[in-house]
C-alpha cells in the first residue's frame, strides 16, 4: 500500500470517527427515545431497541391528539417550548437588528470615541456570564423583569450582542465604500442607502449572525434557570432536566422531549442556510 493510499485511509477512518462522535449522542437519544423502560435499564445495553414504542413521546403530544395523560406532562412541555421559541426567536431577531445598525455606525459614522465604545462592548465577552447573575438578578428584582419575556430576552441580546457586532463589523469593512458613494451622489440618504443597498450586501453575515444568536440563545441553561423560575417563562432546557426526580429517571421520556428539542435549531440552520448561500452568490454577483 502506498503513502497516498495510507493517507486517504486515514483520512476516511478520521471522519468516520468524527461522524460517529458527532452523531452517536443523536442516534442515542432517538433510540433510547423509542425503547421501553425495561429495556432500556436492560443489561447488557440494547443499542437497537428490541420493540418499537412511542410510549414516551404519547406522554409529550398526546394530550393534543385527545389521549388521557393524568400527570399533564405534555401541557408543560408544550408551554416550555413554546417559551424557548419566544425567547430564543426574539433575541434573534433583536440582537441581529441592533447588531446590523451598531456595527454599520461603527464602521462608517464618525463620532468621537467610535472606536472606543466598539472595543468596550466587544470586551464584555471577556466577561463570564456567571460572574454577573447575582448582581443581574437584584438589578431585574428591581426593575420587577424577573419572569418576563422582556427581561430575559434583554440578557440575550447583551450576552449575544458584542459578538454579532463584531462579525457585522467585519462583513462592513470588507465591503467597498464606493458602492455607498455612488449611491450618495444619486441622492439616497444615509438610511436607504444602509438598508437597500448595504443589507442586501452583509445578508452572510446578518444570517450568520442570526444562526449562532438562535442557536445559543436556545441553548441557555444558567439565565432561563434562574430567570424563569415558573411554568410562565420557563424554557425546555430548564424543563427537561426536571424529568429526572429524586426517585425515579425517566430515561426514555428525557430522551423524547431532547429529540423534540433538537427540531426547531435543525430547522433553523436548514432554512436560513438557504439565504446564507443565496446572499454569498448574490455578493459575488453585485
Amino acid at each position: 500500500m502506498t503513502a497516498l493510499h495510507l493517507r486517504r485511509a486515514g483520512m476516511a477512518l478520521a471522519a468516520i470517527l468524527l461522524l460517529i462522535w458527532s452523531l452517536g449522542p443523536v442516534y442515542w437519544a432517538l433510540a433510547t427515545s423509542l425503547m421501553k423502560p425495561t429495556d432500556i435499564a436492560a443489561s447488557p445495553v440494547n443499542l437497537v431497541p428490541p420493540s418499537i414504542t412511542f410510549e414516551h413521546y404519547a406522554k409529550l403530544v398526546g394530550g393534543l391528539f385527545g389521549q388521557p395523560d393524568e400527570t399533564g406532562i405534555w401541557r408543560d412541555f408544550l408551554r416550555a417550548l413554546g417559551n424557548s421559541l419566544v425567547l430564543a426567536g426574539g433575541a434573534t431577531i433583536a440582537t441581529t437588528a441592533i447588531a446590523a445598525i451598531a456595527a454599520y455606525a461603527a464602521v462608517r459614522l464618525e463620532f468621537p470615541g467610535r472606536n472606543l465604545v466598539f472595543y468596550m462592548i466587544v470586551a464584555t465577552l471577556a466577561v463570564p456570564g456567571y460572574t454577573v447573575l447575582i448582581p443581574l438578578y437584584r438589578m431585574m428584582v428591581g426593575l420587577g423583569w424577573v419572569d418576563t419575556y422582556g427581561g430575559i430576552i434583554l440578557i440575550y441580546i447583551s450576552a449575544y450582542l458584542p459578538l454579532s457586532m463584531w462579525l457585522m463589523r467585519s462583513v462592513y469593512e470588507s465591503l467597498p465604500l464606493s458602492i455607498e458613494e455612488a449611491a450618495f451622489l444619486d441622492g439616497a440618504g444615509r438610511l436607504y442607502t444602509m438598508v437597500r443597498i448595504v443589507m442586501p450586501l452583509a445578508l452572510p453575515g446578518l444570517i450568520a449572525a442570526a444562526i449562532l444568536t438562535f442557536l445559543g440563545a436556545w441553548g441557555q441553561f444558567a439565565v432561563p434557570l434562574v430567570f424563569a423560575p415558573t411554568a410562565a417563562t420557563k424554557p425546555l432546557t430548564v424543563l427537561i432536566p426536571e424529568f429526572a426526580t429524586k426517585n425515579y429517571v425517566d430515561y426514555g421520556l428525557i430522551n423524547a422531549a431532547g429529540v423534540f428539542a433538537m427540531i426547531p435549531p435543525a430547522l433553523v440552520v436548514i432554512f436560513l442556510n438557504r439565504f446564507l448561500l443565496s446572499g454569498l452568490m448574490a455578493g459575488t454577483g453585485k
